[in-house]
């Protein structure tokens, strides 16, 4: 049966390479679907893109979520058949892992075993969302007496460099994992990879790296993993509300580089920029990640966002 399902991989060729855009054409009928995700092995690594377009001619384009250092057109690309899926639960915790999935923190590799889910998911229906209002304890006396957070909201974070923004954000994580035994995940999208590094570090001393996962799409990545490393931080604090049930901590640092990311995509694509040389689909990106941000009946997901 194996045999039989690897004869029928669905294997296109590069017929182009713009940077981090790779155009792949497929047989007749056999196009991937959109947000698919496509591989392209290069000597001893593996490129992950992400299908965004269907171009005609039988041909996809798609955003590489790594260096496409090293295609050249006529490489086989394989169509995966899904989305890009990540590790989700206990082996994504104290661990940093990239937009893919992939642990870059010089640890022993995720189990083959593990539970994936896709980056791409619905939002959770009307029936299942918790109408109440509640305050979410942060443990900060002045932050819950001044400005308390609200369970499922999203609080933006402003401040200058230096000024203790990590320090909050480490005092938050800490507070909720010895209060409520909760998760957070912090979501690294375009920041210096020093500074990545630095909260790692901070995390470890202070015996909370176990209580969070984090996520890094720093910015000497490609657009393409900058734009969805947000989703897939989303995706493993999802699968702490909605399978354990727990009111997990979700930091976005920096919200405006998913921004940034999101326009860089847009003009490799070749869509028309809107007014001030945003991408024409802003909208469209930010609610599909915002609105994945909410309480339901089972847990809740509090943004931080700076």
């Amino acid at each position: 049966m194996a045999t039989k399902t690897q004869q029928k991989a669905n294997i296109g060729k590069v017929v182009q390479v713009i940077g981090p855009v790779l155009d792949v054409e497929f047989e007749p009928e056999q196009l991937p679907e959109l947000y698919n995700a496509v591989t392209v092995k290069i000597d001893d690594r593996q490129l992950v893109a992400e299908v965004e377009q269907h171009i005609g001619r039988n041909q996809v384009r798609a955003v590489a979520m790594s260096s496409t250092d090293g295609v050249v057109r006529g490489m086989d690309v394989v169509d995966t058949g899904q989305p890009i899926t990540v590790p989700v639960g206990k082996p994504a915790l104290g661990r940093i892992l990239n937009v893919i999935g992939e642990p870059v923190d010089e640890g022993p590799p995720i189990p083959k075993d593990a539970e994936r889910w896709p980056i791409h998911r619905g939002t959770p229906a009307f029936v299942d969302l918790e109408p109440k209002t509640q305050v979410f304890e942060t443990g900060i006396k002045v932050i819950d007496l001044i400005a308390p957070f609200v369970k499922g909201g999203k609080i933006g974070l402003f401040g200058g460099a230096g000024v203790g923004k990590t320090v909050v954000i480490q005092e938050l994580i800490n507070n909720v994992a010895k209060a409520h035994g909760g998760k957070s995940v912090f979501c690294g999208v375009g920041e210096r990879t020093r500074e990545g590094n630095d909260l790692y570090l901070e995390f470890k001393e202070a015996h909370i790296l176990e209580n969070v996962a984090l996520i890094y799409g720093q910015m000497n990545e490609p657009p393409g993993a900058r734009l969805r490393v947000g989703l897939t931080g989303l995706t493993v604090a999802e699968y702490f509300r909605d399978v354990e049930g727990q009111d997990v901590l979700v930091f976005i640092d920096n919200i405006f580089r998913f921004t940034q990311a999101g326009s860089e995509v847009s003009a490799l694509l070749g869509r028309m920029p809107s007014a001030v040389g945003y991408q024409p689909t802003l909208a469209t990106e930010m609610g599909e990640l915002q609105e994945r941000i909410t309480s339901t009946k089972k847990g809740s997901i509090t943004s931080v966002q700076a």
